[in-house]
């Protein structure tokens, strides 16, 4: 190792640093995993046993899974529209250049900078204007205004990494610019297309700030956590809870596996090469 990139200090304290980070950040969500299995009511450390209680009242809520329903259905349509918009913009950045494309850029990616709270409160005003609030659709539409730019900038980092000349090389030898499109740019897209779904189903499934303004009557899983914890102490929302995390876990490592599997194998070609 060069002089200048060794250590003052020795190899277990960093990795002790990054155990103490690891356990802030997960300690809570194992906590809650625990409580859930828990035949208390209330949560304690010291547990009188373990149950499946509080899993059974759940999923014979029908409150909870009318909520289930409402998120999953929200979350699919969201996926595919925030999908489908983040790979034409990816792709409208990716071959064409344009007066003011980097503003674009910009506006493109702000959405999620901006607090959800100022964010939901403008389009309650504007979906209320239009007369949808309070609708599965206005949850809808807000959800894809946050969710677009994450699917956008997955695609474009994809997108990066494919020789511009292909496509042109395609145009030239007689194919219709649809017809290289399908079949060089969206095959070499493809994973990245399936991760963005994947992040933007999970951004849309976890939302509550936007759907408690925007889906009045309608409520989505987040929403009615917070409707259930108001004013009580529900053994249930651990389970929710768990429930809610364990969908978002696996839909994110399912698209980092996608991501770096496509990655690596990239890195294989060029070594290769």
């Amino acid at each position: 190792m060069p002089p200048h990139l060794k250590h003052s200090l020795p190899k277990a304290f960093w990795i002790a640093g990054l155990a103490v980070v690891f356990l802030l950040l997960y300690a809570p969500i194992l906590s809650a995993v625990l409580f859930s299995f828990s035949a208390d009511r209330f949560p304690s450390l010291n547990m009188s046993g373990f149950s499946t209680e509080w899993y059974t009242q759940v999923l014979t809520d029908r409150a909870m899974l009318e909520a289930l329903w409402n998120s999953l259905t929200v979350a699919g349509l969201t996926a595919l529209i925030a999908t489908a918009l983040g790979f034409a913009a990816a792709y409208a950045d990716y071959r064409f250049r344009f007066f003011g494309q980097k503003a674009v850029l910009a506006l493109a990616l702000l959405p999620p900078t901006v607090p959800l709270v100022i964010l939901g409160l403008a389009m309650l005003a504007f979906f209320s204007r239009i007369g949808i609030a309070g609708t599965l659709m206005a949850v809808v539409a807000a959800h894809v205004v946050i969710a677009a730019p994450f699917a956008m900038a997955i695609c474009r980092l994809r997108l990066a990494q494919l020789d511009e000349t292909l496509e042109i090389a395609a145009q030239n030898l007689g194919a219709q610019p649809y017809s290289a499109l399908i079949r060089i740019v969206l095959p070499h897209t493809l994973p990245a297309i399936l991760a963005a779904f994947l992040i933007t189903f999970a951004v849309s499934f976890d939302e509550y700030v936007i759907s408690w303004f925007t889906g009045g009557l309608n409520q989505t899983i987040p929403v009615a956590v917070l409707n259930t914890l108001q004013g009580q102490v529900d053994p249930t929302i651990h389970v929710i809870g768990t429930m809610s995390f364990s969908v978002t876990l696996t839909l994110v490592l399912i698209a980092l596996a996608v991501v770096l599997s496509q990655s690596g194998g990239a890195m294989s070609k060029e070594e290769t090469q």
